[in-house]
């Protein structure tokens, strides 16, 4: 039986999760295909590979011990993991954004009554608030930078990595928020029952994070 069970996210971040737990010696197939469990080569470690946004819930809930998750699913989670290492991969900018004909990023005032499309609900209601910037939050799940060109929000928080999306649609960074990496998560209850295994793991990810 595997010592560890370790939640991966499937997409864009899988390749380099795989290539971060590789460079520790945990071997994981470089395409797992349709495949929902696996286990690494030297039997250490049972994989479950999830849709990034359900990493938190298997990790608090123990069905996994640990897991990598970006930071920017960890910003609107309300579940209860440790992030124990920045493993530096996967970086991204949340950000205010807008057209560039309304020139807010040159200083232009909000609308009285903005409003402001998203998928970070949380962040976004969490930044305009410490602004004291009255506003309406509309909750979007796909491509959010169609809203301000049809007119149905004055701005959008939103995720850009090179902002070429941006580019293509004329619209600009205002403000940026927070940058998000990849992180190692773990379960606080895991963490005491398993310490020196998870310990080992987190030092070792570290030290390879910073060579």
């Amino acid at each position: 039986m595997s010592e560890l069970t370790i939640a991966l996210p499937k997409g864009s971040l899988y390749e380099p999760s795989a290539s971060a737990l590789a460079a520790i010696g945990i071997e994981t197939p470089s395409d797992p295909g349709r495949r929902l469990t696996m286990t690494s080569s030297d039997g250490s470690a049972e994989l479950l590979l999830l849709r990034p946004t359900d990493v938190p819930a298997y990790v608090e809930f123990g069905a996994a011990d640990c897991g990598i998750v970006g930071k920017d699913t960890l910003w609107e989670s309300d579940r209860s993991v440790s992030e124990a290492v920045d493993l530096q991969f996967g970086a991204c900018r949340l950000v205010v954004a807008a057209r560039r004909s309304d020139r807010y990023h040159e200083g232009a005032r909000y609308p009285t009554f903005l409003r402001v499309a998203t998928k970070f609900k949380r962040m976004a209601t969490q930044y305009f608030s410490e602004r004291d910037i009255a506003c309406e939050i509309i909750a979007l799940h796909g491509s959010v930078e169609l809203a301000p060109l049809v007119g149905l929000a004055d701005a959008i928080v939103d995720l850009v990595a090179t902002g070429s999306t941006l580019r293509e649609h004329d619209m600009v960074v205002v403000d940026e928020i927070a940058v998000s990496t990849a992180r190692f998560v773990l379960n606080p209850v895991a963490y005491r029952s398993k310490y020196a295994i998870l310990s080992s793991l987190c030092e070792r990810l570290q030290r390879s994070v910073a060579s």
